[in-house]
């Protein structure tokens, strides 16, 4: 009987596992066709005419849910503004908001998230995060300026962290953008082959 048990709860497990996995990866494959639109969409769009006609679509790595992960969210201690380099000679005010911890390959990681102080003005955007990053392929097969991840403030101590709906800033297909730079502390010393590839490797 505890047998049968057992095996019964191994498979109930297993079938919401498996229905888990299949909902995250209707929600990537949502992200990956938005922001196809996204950059395509004539009224959507901010890249110019000349560069919508070059990108006929994004290319991604191919979904990998080893880079949708649970990570511990921590707050900042101290709010301190931060004037962070961009792809110009601009700098964009941002305040530290928390830290991500989190694990990759048993490998302990950690990514500092930031609230821009003219973007949280906006009723919209008053929840809004932004994790700039780089890992061991920026600047290989993706961007070399570094990719991007946006997030609302959660309700609770974790969050999921999905590299898998990363996006590059716009300077990585051309124009005369200004693109915030991540900084050095948010290097990720392991590769991340997930998310959107650079636009030039292809």
């Amino acid at each position: 009987m505890k047998q049968t048990i057992f095996v019964l709860g191994c498979l109930l497990f297993g079938v919401l596992g498996f229905a888990q996995d299949k909902d995250a990866i209707q929600e990537i494959e949502n992200f990956v066709s938005e922001q196809n639109v996204k950059f395509k969409d004539l009224e959507e769009s901010t890249l110019p005419p000349k560069y919508r006609k070059k990108i006929k679509q994004l290319e991604y790595f191919p979904i990998d849910l080893k880079y949708r992960l649970e990570a511990k969210f921590v707050r900042a201690d101290n709010e301190l503004a931060l004037a962070m380099e961009t792809s110009t000679s601009r700098r964009s005010i941002y305040m530290k908001y928390n830290e991500l911890n989190f694990e990759i390959d048993g490998k302990k990681l950690q990514l500092s998230m930031c609230q821009n102080q003219n973007l949280i003005l906006e009723e919209e955007y008053k929840d809004y995060l932004f994790l700039p990053f780089t890992d061991q392929i920026s600047g290989e097969t993706s961007y070399g300026g570094g990719r991007y991840i946006d997030m609302r403030i959660p309700e609770s101590d974790t969050v999921i962290l999905d590299f898998n709906q990363s996006y590059n800033p716009y300077c990585a297909y051309g124009g005369a953008y200004s693109c915030p730079i991540p900084p050095a502390e948010n290097f990720l010393d392991v590769k991340i082959d997930a998310g959107v590839k650079d636009y030039h490797k292809h």
